[in-house]
């Protein structure tokens, strides 16, 4: 009896807010696998009635991402090729897809990027702020370690980049103004979307402003300028 070539894992990036966006190459690949594994089964289904994809979609996320990584890798084992999917944008940011890409890697899968869009690119390249050097924190911490993590970017020179929830986001920028001082900050709201926003400004006026926040955020700040500082 011959053993079964494995399958191949392929981590595709898919559209951040308009379904044009996905590539000729993503569509291909999500309409050869086998099975795709989705963050959320219903927003990746929108993307496939759109290009007339009927592969099927078993979720993954992080409530079940260990369960179903043995189920995907026994899948993988068996020769079957699997599509690796996120909400939106490009995978294993801020989500838990790096623990599959781990175990395929750990048992011997090759791994194939198929790259395009992503929230955090987006917003760096209409955020008007550096983008030669940056980093990405996700999601600030709620609670716990929240006031470490803070005080440990305020000396951080390079572009910052978080995400952010609408219902959160007005005392995240009131806590980046009181850790950071005053500098320059774009938020970025529904990119590619219908009602794409960019607010360009700074954090103290921005730190004040009340709104009704809708849709998913992503905060660009500037990087320490330790000749103003606030102390």
């Amino acid at each position: 009896m011959t053993v079964a070539q494995r399958g191949n894992l392929f981590v595709v990036s898919t559209p951040i807010g308009n379904l044009g966006d996905v590539t000729h190459r993503a569509i291909e690949t999500l309409g050869k696998v086998s099975m795709i594994a989705a963050e959320d089964t219903r927003r990746t289904k929108i993307l496939l009635n759109r290009y007339e994809i009927k592969t099927p979609l078993s979720s993954y996320n992080s409530f079940n991402k260990i369960k179903k990584a043995r189920d995907f890798i026994e899948r993988l084992e068996k020769g079957n090729h699997l599509a690796l999917v996120s909400d939106a944008g490009t995978p294993g940011i801020s989500d838990p897809h790096y623990h599959l890409v781990n175990a395929a890697i750990e048992n011997g899968v090759s791994i194939y990027s198929i790259p395009g869009p992503s929230a955090l690119l987006a917003a760096l390249t209409v955020s008007g702020l550096p983008m030669d050097r940056f980093i990405f924190e996700g999601f600030l911490p709620r609670k716990k370690g929240r006031t470490t993590m803070l005080e440990n970017l305020a000396n951080e020179k390079r572009t910052i980049v978080i995400f952010e929830s609408p219902n959160r986001i007005e005392k995240t920028l009131q806590d980046l103004y009181r850790f950071f001082g005053d500098r320059k900050v774009a938020i970025t709201r529904e990119l590619t979307k219908m009602y794409e926003e960019v607010i360009r400004g700074n954090l103290e006026e921005l730190s004040t402003l009340t709104r009704n926040w809708k849709g998913e955020i992503t905060v660009v700040i500037a990087g320490a300028d330790k000749k103003k500082r606030k102390n």
